[in-house]
Protein backbone atom coordinates (compact mmCIF):
# COMPACT_ATOMS: atom_id res chain seq x y z
CA UNK A 1 0.00 0.00 0.00
CA UNK A 2 1.41 3.57 -0.87
CA UNK A 3 1.02 6.06 1.54
CA UNK A 4 -1.26 8.92 -0.63
CA UNK A 5 -0.78 12.30 1.65
CA UNK A 6 -2.80 14.03 -1.35
CA UNK A 7 -6.12 14.33 -0.44
CA UNK A 8 -8.58 12.18 -2.65
CA UNK A 9 -11.94 14.23 -3.88
CA UNK A 10 -14.46 12.18 -3.67
CA UNK A 11 -17.66 13.53 -5.70
CA UNK A 12 -20.63 14.46 -3.85
CA UNK A 13 -23.75 11.96 -4.59
CA UNK A 14 -26.49 12.90 -6.42
CA UNK A 15 -29.33 10.64 -4.43
CA UNK A 16 -30.43 10.26 -0.63
CA UNK A 17 -27.86 9.68 1.30
CA UNK A 18 -28.42 7.89 4.80
CA UNK A 19 -26.27 10.04 7.62
CA UNK A 20 -25.28 9.37 10.91
CA UNK A 21 -26.89 11.84 13.27
CA UNK A 22 -23.65 12.10 15.27
CA UNK A 23 -21.66 13.22 12.72
CA UNK A 24 -23.40 16.39 12.16
CA UNK A 25 -22.92 17.91 15.51
CA UNK A 26 -19.26 17.20 15.92
CA UNK A 27 -18.56 21.20 15.20
CA UNK A 28 -21.19 22.80 16.93
CA UNK A 29 -22.23 20.10 19.47
CA UNK A 30 -26.16 20.81 18.58
CA UNK A 31 -27.51 18.70 16.25
CA UNK A 32 -30.23 21.91 15.63
CA UNK A 33 -27.75 24.08 15.03
CA UNK A 34 -25.80 21.86 12.67
CA UNK A 35 -28.98 21.64 10.74
CA UNK A 36 -29.81 25.22 10.41
CA UNK A 37 -26.32 25.85 9.55
CA UNK A 38 -26.75 23.32 6.73
CA UNK A 39 -30.21 24.35 5.66
CA UNK A 40 -29.07 28.23 5.21
CA UNK A 41 -25.90 26.76 2.71
CA UNK A 42 -28.47 24.94 0.89
CA UNK A 43 -30.66 28.17 -0.03
CA UNK A 44 -27.52 30.11 -0.53
CA UNK A 45 -26.06 27.57 -3.09
CA UNK A 46 -29.74 26.92 -4.59
CA UNK A 47 -30.30 30.92 -5.31
CA UNK A 48 -26.78 30.46 -6.82
CA UNK A 49 -27.97 28.24 -8.89
CA UNK A 50 -31.13 29.57 -9.68
CA UNK A 51 -29.54 32.67 -10.84
CA UNK A 52 -26.44 30.85 -12.84
CA UNK A 53 -28.96 28.72 -14.83
CA UNK A 54 -31.51 31.70 -14.81
CA UNK A 55 -28.22 33.60 -16.90
CA UNK A 56 -27.72 30.84 -19.23
CA UNK A 57 -31.62 30.68 -20.51
CA UNK A 58 -31.87 34.72 -20.86
CA UNK A 59 -30.22 33.74 -23.77
CA UNK A 60 -33.08 32.25 -25.15
CA UNK A 61 -36.24 33.97 -24.24
CA UNK A 62 -37.59 35.83 -27.18
CA UNK A 63 -39.78 38.93 -26.93
CA UNK A 64 -43.07 37.57 -28.07
CA UNK A 65 -43.73 34.17 -26.06
CA UNK A 66 -47.25 33.06 -26.89
CA UNK A 67 -47.95 29.43 -25.85
CA UNK A 68 -48.96 28.47 -30.04
CA UNK A 69 -44.74 29.55 -30.63
CA UNK A 70 -43.28 27.11 -28.16
CA UNK A 71 -40.45 25.19 -30.07
CA UNK A 72 -37.63 23.27 -29.02
CA UNK A 73 -34.16 24.46 -28.95
CA UNK A 74 -31.92 21.59 -28.49
CA UNK A 75 -28.95 24.03 -26.57
CA UNK A 76 -31.48 25.00 -23.96
CA UNK A 77 -32.72 21.01 -23.48
CA UNK A 78 -28.78 20.34 -22.58
CA UNK A 79 -28.23 23.13 -20.49
CA UNK A 80 -31.83 22.22 -18.26
CA UNK A 81 -30.33 18.37 -18.44
CA UNK A 82 -27.10 19.39 -17.08
CA UNK A 83 -28.77 21.35 -13.92
CA UNK A 84 -31.42 18.69 -13.55
CA UNK A 85 -28.39 15.97 -13.26
CA UNK A 86 -26.37 17.94 -10.65
CA UNK A 87 -26.64 17.22 -6.96
CA UNK A 88 -29.38 18.68 -4.76
CA UNK A 89 -28.39 21.94 -2.56
CA UNK A 90 -28.46 19.97 0.23
CA UNK A 91 -26.16 17.42 -0.49
CA UNK A 92 -23.41 20.00 -1.29
CA UNK A 93 -24.95 21.57 1.99
CA UNK A 94 -24.20 18.86 3.90
CA UNK A 95 -21.06 17.84 2.15
CA UNK A 96 -19.57 21.64 2.62
CA UNK A 97 -20.17 21.13 5.81
CA UNK A 98 -19.08 17.82 6.79
CA UNK A 99 -15.33 19.25 5.28
CA UNK A 100 -15.45 22.17 6.76
CA UNK A 101 -15.92 24.66 4.16
CA UNK A 102 -18.41 26.49 5.91
CA UNK A 103 -17.97 29.38 7.92
CA UNK A 104 -20.42 30.13 10.84
CA UNK A 105 -20.85 31.61 13.84
CA UNK A 106 -22.98 31.52 17.04
CA UNK A 107 -23.74 35.59 17.71
CA UNK A 108 -25.40 34.55 21.03
CA UNK A 109 -22.61 32.05 21.81
CA UNK A 110 -20.77 34.48 21.53
CA UNK A 111 -22.02 36.82 23.93
CA UNK A 112 -21.81 34.18 26.91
Amino acid sequence: MENNTEKQVVPVPTTTVTRDLRDLDKNTENIYESIVIISKRANQIASDIKEELHSKLADFATVNDNLEEVFENREQIEISKHYERMPKPTLLAVDDFMNDKVYYRNPTAEQD
